[in-house]
């Protein structure tokens, strides 16, 4: 099946204003949302890890090595040669130092590309749980952020901040312990004054979290802003507005510029802080080594052991600066994760009961009730059979009901109570891609993709069969448009039917109903944005469509449904009557305060004679 467009309205959000309790709290949350997925890329990060504590010893060896080599050749008078094995040694810890940092990285990169892809099957899979009605509540452009620039977000966080940390860790720990044997002063220095970067990164990441989450709600803003722009151009245009929202665009933009550079000038700013610190520290080891060695009361050889793993005791501290700046994006992008994951699930997850009889399709409701997580009441104790082959029309105003029972029909939304039977079997026991594959949708505004004819007849189809398009295309009363296209049904269409007519476009989703060839066909008030003459042409494939297929039908114009076999007229969310078309125009059911456009049309019927 193919969901409804998303349209813009009210995005999915977190709160805007919070405590400082609630920012722990919240910090805690997505920080813990970020680390569930280790396990998918358990085997990856453990290699990278324990790459990670491969250097941090193999510094250590090398250190040892260059200063007892210098030692021996400089102060020893012994000859090069006479250390080739602690040469080749020394060589070989280079080597492997770099292969270490290399493995780290790509058992990093390995790790963050598995979790990415989990991330990304579970959102998408949330956002099926979600289903179409959910969702039309939230933005477009902040979806597509979310699941796009979101979940690249996370990557730096496995790949960069993991590691890092436990470098950060382990690594000081290796130097330590190989310092204080030669030299207790200087590990005494490197131990007093470890803890300043760590509490400066934390005291500056602070303020860099908010910054973060500032900026992905600005690209949020910016997104839905301008894919509501690009969607609504021709209507900007028409009404000379594109110039007022080519500077709101602008204005969000430049917001996003000032937030970024914000962020930079934190990063920035925490990068020299902890160079600073690391510089005098090491500058500080320097000055008591060399001192001593002036005075005569430390040896060379321990003296520049020391000296050469100041620098590696900082480095990890200093990547992990760098590192946890990775770690607040991630957690920035997460507040947008963790929004989507919240939002409720309304669609139906079915079972894995094969629909019976799939040749034909029989819908019975049974005191279905509806009521949204807002308590909202769409529906209420409603309850009718549609039997195979009949066509059923919804007729009704505004909110009475009728694309709550499409959308419960499609499975878009579970009931409330009640329960909807196809084939005598409950929705919700049945394999919901089964039915769903054997059901044809056209909704108001049908969504086209940019692409060939072809491709929009038979979405999802690698090699649509050739004959299947071309009698779909004759049905739907297209082949006249078709054959005057520039290649036919290889012809390109732009995105959103670019190209098309609004009765042609129309007329492509009947077309792509009659190659589904379902036995139900679901219509959602397919013709309420045509002209007459439109309508008409699009009314006739529907009619052609319909015959000998079982039919749910919402529509506001007579001439959708004056070949129904019955009518349902809902109010507030409930059955008020129901008839044959003829019984219920002959009877008055069609009355102006319900379908006011029925009623319209019906009194032009009848002025006509």
């Amino acid at each position: 099946m193919w969901y409804l467009p998303l349209p813009p309205g009210g995005a999915c959000r977190l709160p805007r204003k919070r405590g400082e309790g609630r920012i722990a709290t919240d910090r805690k949350r997505l920080s813990a949302f970020l680390s569930g997925f280790r396990g998918t890329a358990r085997a990856d990060l453990g290699r990278s890890l324990a790459a990670s504590a491969a250097t941090g010893l193999l510094v250590v060896a090398q250190a040892f090595l260059v200063a007892r080599i210098i030692d021996a050749v400089l102060f020893r008078h012994e000859t090069l040669s006479s250390h080739g094995l602690e040469l080749a040694a020394l060589v070989g810890a280079i080597l492997l130092r770099f292969g270490a940092v290399w493995a780290s990285e790509y058992f990093g990169f390995a790790a963050a590309a598995k979790v990415m892809r989990a991330l990304r099957s579970r959102l998408l899979d949330r956002v099926e749980a979600i289903g179409p009605v959910g969702l039309a509540e939230a933005r477009t452009g902040e979806l597509v952020a979310a699941l796009a620039e979101g979940v690249r977000a996370v990557e730096p966080y496995y790949s960069r901040y993991i590691p890092a940390s436990v470098l950060a860790v382990m690594l000081p720990v290796a130097v330590l312990v190989a310092v204080f044997p030669f030299d207790w002063v200087s590990g005494l220095i490197l131990l007093a004054t470890a803890p300043f970067i760590p509490v400066f990164m934390i005291l500056i990441g602070k303020g860099t979290e908010a910054l973060n989450q500032k900026q992905w709600r600005r690209l949020a803003r910016m997104s839905g802003h301008l894919l509501d722009a690009v969607q609504g151009l021709a209507t900007l245009k028409a009404f000379n507005a594109a110039g007022r929202m080519v500077k709101e665009v602008a204005t969000v933009a430049d917001d996003y510029r000032r937030d970024t550079m914000a962020v930079l000038r934190v990063a920035f700013l925490s990068s020299a802080v902890l160079e600073f610190f690391a510089t005098v520290s090491i500058a500080l080891i320097a000055i008591f080594i060399g001192f001593r060695l002036l005075w005569g009361e430390m040896a060379f050889f321990p003296g520049l052991f020391v000296l050469l793993l100041a620098p590696e005791f900082y480095a990890p501290l200093r990547a992990m600066g760098t590192a946890y700046h990775a770690r607040m994006e991630a957690i920035g992008a997460a507040e947008r994760l963790v929004a989507l994951e919240e939002m409720p699930a309304l669609a139906e997850s079915g079972g894995a009961t094969p629909l019976p009889g799939p040749e034909a399709i029989s819908i019975r409701f049974e005191d279905v009730r509806l009521a949204f997580p807002d308590g909202r009441v769409a529906l209420d104790g409603v309850s009718f059979t549609i039997g195979a082959g009949e066509t059923v029309a919804l007729v009704g105003p505004s909110g009475a009901g009728k694309s709550s029972i499409l959308s419960l029909a499609l499975g878009f939304v579970r009931p409330t109570s009640g329960r909807v039977m196809v084939n005598g079997v409950p929705l919700a026991e049945l394999d919901l891609a089964d039915v769903r594959r054997r059901i044809a949708y056209v909704p108001q505004r049908p969504r086209l993709f940019a692409g060939t004819l072809a491709t929009n007849i038979a979405p999802g189809e690698a090699t649509p069969d050739p004959a299947r398009l071309v009698r779909a295309v004759a049905d739907a009363g297209l082949a006249d448009v078709v054959a005057a296209m520039p290649g036919g049904l290889a012809a390109d269409l732009g995105e959103g039917g670019a190209g098309l007519s609004g009765g042609q476009a129309h007329r492509l989703a009947v077309a792509r109903a009659f190659y589904r060839a379902a036995p139900l066909v679901v219509l959602d008030e397919p013709t309420a944005h045509l002209d007459r003459e439109s309508e008409a042409d699009v009314q006739a494939a529907l009619s052609r469509l319909l015959a000998s297929r079982t039919g749910l039908v919402a529509a506001h114009r007579l001439a959708s449904v004056a070949g129904a076999d019955r009518i349902l007229v809902l109010a507030a969310g409930r059955i008020v009557t129901e008839g044959t078309p003829a019984h219920l125009l002959r009877h008055g059911g069609l009355d102006g305060d319900l379908v006011p456009d029925l009623a319209s049309t019906i009194g032009e019927a009848e002025a006509a004679g």
